[in-house]
């Protein structure tokens, strides 16, 4: 029995709000318990530039924040930009936010200076914003260019963060991953290219 679109889009929604309401409260429970209990300890699990040990920040730095209003600064445009990056298809979500992770965690890795400490979603953030800027133009759809054009204009003024402005934000985790975000709209539109 097939199901109707209707019933395939409510699932598919469901599905969408599961995925980015799970990361945010790993994000808010993760930062609770750390700020009430840990008084902040869990931050030295981010990434420590040069550090062996530091190569574990790039699994665990998105998921931990500086303070309660660093993590409110970042979850409505994570929120937002996650759910825009996963409105064609759900799994471009996985990738986008996999090597967001990789190619910025390892940016910040390699170029950051050695006695500092990144965390924060931004790094993700910055992810889907290079991924929605650059998808219309490597996808050249009409979904994807008017998503593009969407994103410039309610978030276009962020690609500012990727530069050096301010001291104590890392300007290294915004770039970087703003690249893995461009690097995955080149990735997704040649396999849609491929297999389409």
């Amino acid at each position: 029995m097939s199901h109707s679109p209707n019933h395939n889009l409510s699932r598919e929604v469901k599905t969408q709000i599961t995925i980015l309401g799970s990361f945010v409260s790993i994000f808010w429970i993760t930062e609770l318990i750390d700020v009430f209990f840990l008084k902040g300890r869990l931050n030295q699990y981010g990434i420590q530039p040069h550090s062996l040990i530091g190569l574990r920040g790039i699994l665990f730095a998105p998921f931990l924040h500086g303070d309660l209003p660093h993590l409110i600064s970042n979850t409505i445009p994570f929120l937002v930009l996650g759910w825009l990056v996963m409105l064609q298809e759900t799994s471009d979500f996985w990738i986008v936010t996999i090597l967001t992770m990789i190619v910025g965690g390892l940016g910040v890795w390699l170029f950051a200076a050695p006695t500092s400490i990144h965390i924060g979603a931004s790094i993700l953030i910055f992810g889907y914003l290079g991924f929605l800027l650059l998808r219309g133009y490597f996808q050249r759809n009409f979904i994807s260019v008017f998503l593009s054009v969407v994103v410039a204009f309610l978030y276009g003024g962020l690609v500012l963060g990727v530069l050096p402005t301010a001291s104590g934000i890392s300007w290294q985790g915004h770039l970087f991953g703003f690249l893995g975000g461009i690097l995955a709209a080149k990735l997704i539109a040649n396999e849609k290219r491929y297999y389409h």
